[in-house]
């Protein structure tokens, strides 16, 4: 099963994790992460990391953000070059997360990151998706040595 960390700013993300138990019951290798005003980028991260950790059955994780760049976003996006079966997603909402979290137990990371895009959007996107629209730099040509 993939693992769920969510976090968004102030307690939105503890919302939509406390409506999600109440629809389903106790939620499984699920983790909430709350960006708190005053709240570090390092605490943040530190914060992600272990719930990544908890979650993270060797099925993937799925890092679930509101906001798009914003400070959530960015933590979850450098932990997720770290491991693999990881993604980030970005735009998240209550009724997406609810239809959504079945798929939890039927999909790889992958499927479901492609998945959730395509019923959440233009809101939805991922970090992934964003990278196809900005590809890394790369050289086209080969650096002599001296």
């Amino acid at each position: 099963m993939l693992g769920w960390v969510i976090t968004c700013h102030d307690e939105h993300a503890q919302e939509m994790a406390d409506k999600l138990a109440v629809r389903f019951g106790p939620l499984v290798q699920c983790q909430v992460v709350n960006f708190w005003r005053g709240l570090s980028v390092n605490m943040l991260s530190r914060m992600l990391c272990d719930a990544q950790h908890q979650v993270d059955s060797g099925d993937g994780v799925i890092f679930l953000t509101d906001i798009s760049g914003a400070a959530p976003y960015r933590a979850a996006a450098l932990l997720s070059h770290k491991h693999d079966n990881c993604e980030v997603i970005s735009g998240i909402g209550y009724p997406l997360l609810e239809m959504m979290y079945p798929l939890r137990e039927m999909t790889d990371s992958i499927g479901f990151r492609d998945t959730i895009v395509a019923r959440g959007a233009p809101e939805v996107s991922s970090l992934w998706h964003q990278q196809q629209k900005n590809p890394p730099f790369v050289l086209l040509h080969s650096v002599e040595k001296y």
